[in-house]
């Protein structure tokens, strides 16, 4: 008998002083059985740190055609395919096609990652950026997470902070051009 999704609970405070965002979430996320912790949590990440109006978690790693996060318009038009872990360069091409901006969340070593599109046909590649953390940030993160979970997250000049239920770390955001 196959399992369910966990649910997951995440009351967080964003403070992105880089964009100048300033909200208090209260998110529901649904943890596939395939899907890993560290995916969780770089999803959770993605939505913080790409928080605008029209932001909303897909299905995840079960969604067959979709990013794991996306922005729509009042209109319903995709204006953001945030993509999470390591899509494959159609799934990015696609992507591009239909957003107007197209990023990747990844908890994943970037020179693994980024032979995987060097070559491919992906649309506007120019302008899709990687978005990485320091090695084990998102681990430790993982580690500290529980079914109901408290978050701070802030940014400053490229510099995440985050706590996760009592637990303190940081991160540089590194950004990597996938062209």
């Amino acid at each position: 008998m196959a399992t369910g999704a966990v649910m997951h609970t995440f009351d967080v405070q964003v403070a992105d002083v880089d964009r100048g965002v300033y909200e208090e979430l209260s998110l529901r996320m649904a943890r596939h059985p395939s899907e890993t912790d560290a995916f969780m949590v770089t999803r959770l990440l993605a939505y913080c740190l790409e928080y605008v109006e029209g932001i909303a978690f897909t299905e995840g790693v079960s969604a067959t055609d979709e990013p794991a996060v996306l922005v729509r318009d009042a209109t319903g038009s995709i204006t953001a395919w945030i993509e999470v872990g390591a899509p494959d360069a159609d799934r990015l091409h696609r992507g591009s096609k239909l957003a107007d901006r197209t990023v990747v969340y990844s908890h994943r070593d970037p020179a693994k990652l980024l032979p995987l599109w060097a070559g491919k046909k992906i649309h506007r590649a120019d302008a899709i950026v990687l978005r990485t953390f320091d090695p084990g940030f998102v681990d430790a993160a993982a580690a500290a997470v529980e079914r109901r979970n408290a978050v701070t997250l802030s940014v400053t000049e490229g510099q995440l902070y985050l706590d996760v239920n009592g637990t303190s770390l940081s991160s540089a955001l590194h950004e990597h051009p996938l062209a």
